[in-house]
């Protein structure tokens, strides 16, 4: 599905990119080529959604000074390559004088500067952002560092400012909500999605609500959920539908299953607990029904417990886990609290042309203590979209947050005060590739050359690409061959981890017998190379002395630091063992 299907602002008209425009056209209607760059720009970085993780979205198109479309890209996952390369790579030589449209600011990794040199060695001679970075620790670096180089920087609504200009760079603001709120509200971004008669019902008196919207719209559906890292359900709903809640797209991205439930008063058999394709989390109220946890755990379902139960509460931990977006198929009585809680940004009703009446029929969303008409939640930037028989009506409940950067910013108020810095702890943390710090990530775009069984170096994409397929590496099994090479052509380290976790669950006998024993020296022998042939990471690496690093994986209780700090942290140990080593030889260099 499209940026179009996504972005309501945008989604009932249709846009195709100028590829041949007379230079007539571009004196006279300079905004408007220039805003429709930018929305190609935003039309092509949404294209990877609902087939990988949520990440920042990065769309590029070089244009010259003829009108010409010489190159496109667009960032697939995190720790691929940057879309200003693959744009630079596809124009060719055209790319000299011409000018990269973004849109969004270069900058998806932190560290890495890929981006911003390829489009200055590429003799890129002008740079249109449709916005800056919304998260702190990278907004404005790109820009500051083109123009230090001579390209001329144009950033909308700062630099270029006009209606069509503003309507080109919500679409930017649209095509990286997640993101956005991310940064400014640190909490996902929450999409409430329901499916009702045009009565309002939800599902007949009796429960039954199989099916109420179109084979077309479920299919849609689907695809919403791909766009998302997790979906959130209550107990009412696995009760009485026992949903799988999967993507349904033959591959690619699944999002996790969360189930809300206070009491825990849920079937001991569920389509939930089949964790055969994707995982299960259930959140629920600390002490609720030990024995019913330990079953569940028993299964592989991961408990999450909670002193106090709520949306809001759940949101600020899956921020903290690095979700971006998160899809809510509840029922009314938990949708209800989510809206409540200000958690909910956007709405996805799909009404179908039926009605079932009832007294005691299900509404989608339950009790907001509304008295008056005048206190109803208007949506902002309605729009609707026939689909089948269906009529999907979507908008935002609150408006995107401001991401105009705030006087004094981080970079004024260190100017002022040197002693002021963005990173003053002693324990850094760092997760996601977009994080501070997040290109000491085994999933950050650094491929690296390491030597196989025969001594022979073969490139491989990422330190993930590398550390996964080194699972099946000497097992006398064509399977186990055949994974290696299918993990070391994954088109990102998401893709990598997916294939190697799957198969290590799935068939453990074609796992190495040592792996165990092992695999912390694989991965340390594969970021000693990383730290080694990239010097600006073995500087950034190097600057952290004196701090300790924390992976900050909430999940991921061996290589990250844990929720609650209770994480073994390897791969942190791994890294300061590393600075140690580095900082050793630099001070034997010294004497």
């Amino acid at each position: 599905m499209g940026l179009m299907a996504f972005t309501l602002g945008t989604c009932c008209s249709t846009y195709r990119p100028p590829y041949m425009i007379c230079k007539a056209t571009i004196n006279n209607n300079s905004h408007a080529l220039e805003a429709a760059y930018i929305r190609r720009a935003a039309e092509l970085a949404d294209k990877s959604a609902g087939f990988t993780s949520p990440h920042p979205n990065f769309g590029c198109v070089i244009a010259t000074s003829s009108g010409h479309v010489a190159g496109e890209g667009y960032l697939y996952a995190q720790g691929t390559k940057p879309a200003e390369l693959q744009a630079i790579e596809s124009a060719g030589a055209w790319s000299r004088r011409a000018t990269a449209y973004v849109n969004l600011e270069p900058g998806d990794c932190h560290g890495d500067h890929t981006a911003v040199s390829a489009l200055v060695q590429a003799g890129i001679s002008r740079v249109v952002v449709g916005m800056r970075h919304p998260l702190q620790h990278l907004r404005g670096n790109a820009v500051r560092a083109l123009r230090s180089q001579g390209v001329q920087v144009d950033v909308l609504g700062e630099d270029l400012k006009s209606k069509i200009i503003e309507e080109a760079r919500k679409t930017c603001l649209l095509v990286n909500a997640p993101i956005i709120c991310r940064s400014a509200l640190r909490v996902p971004f929450s999409v409430l999605k329901f499916a009702m008669t045009l009565d309002g019902k939800i599902a007949c008196s009796s429960g039954h609500a199989s099916w109420i919207s179109g084979k077309k719209s479920r299919s849609r559906v689907f695809e919403l959920r791909g766009r998302s890292d997790a979906i959130i359900v209550g107990g009412n709903t696995v009760r009485r539908d026992n949903p799988r809640l999967t993507a349904r797209h033959g591959g690619g991205h699944m999002p996790v299953r969360i189930v809300m439930s206070q009491t825990l008063d849920l079937p001991e058999e569920a389509n939930l607990w089949d964790l055969s394709e994707v995982s299960t989390i259930v959140v629920t109220q600390r002490g609720a029904r030990r024995s019913f946890q330990k079953l569940l755990a028993s299964k592989g379902v991961e408990i999450v417990e909670f002193d106090i139960l709520n949306p809001r509460e759940v949101m600020e931990y899956l921020h903290d886990r690095g979700c971006l977006s998160v899809f809510w198929e509840c029922g009314g009585t938990l949708s209800a609290s989510a809206i409540s809680s200000g958690v909910i940004h956007k709405v996805f009703a799909i009404v179908a042309p039926k009605i079932i009446g009832g007294k005691n029929a299900p509404s989608p969303v339950g009790e907001l203590g509304m008295v008056e008409m005048t206190q109803a939640l208007d949506l902002i930037d309605v729009c609707y979209e026939q689909v089948g028989p269906d009529m999907f009506v979507s908008g935002f409940l609150q408006p995107l947050p401001d991401v105009t950067p705030v006087i004094p910013s981080v970079d004024e108020t260190f100017a002022i005060d040197p002693t002021v810095t963005p990173h003053e702890s002693s324990i850094i943390f760092f997760y996601k590739t977009w994080d501070p710090y997040g290109c000491f990530s085994n999933f950050s775009h650094h491929p690296i050359q390491m030597p196989d069984e025969k001594g022979d170096y073969a490139t491989w994409l990422s330190v993930e690409h590398y550390y996964q397929a080194q699972k099946f590496v000497g097992v006398d099994d064509p399977v186990a061959w055949e994974c290696v090479e299918n993990i070391k052509s994954a088109k990102s380290p998401e893709e990598a981890a997916r294939i190697g976790r799957s198969i290590q669950r799935q068939q453990p006998d074609l796992v190495r017998s040592d792996w165990d024993s092992v695999k912390i020296d694989v991965m340390y022998r594969a970021l000693k190379c990383k730290f080694s042939i990239y010097p600006h990471l073995n500087s950034m690496l190097l600057s952290t002395a004196g701090s300790v690093l924390v992976e900050a994986s909430p999940h991921d209780l061996f290589w990250g630091g844990g929720r609650d700090g209770e994480g073994l942290n390897y791969l942190g140990r791994l890294l300061m063992q590393l600075r140690s080593e580095f900082l050793g030889e630099s001070s034997c260099m010294a004497i």
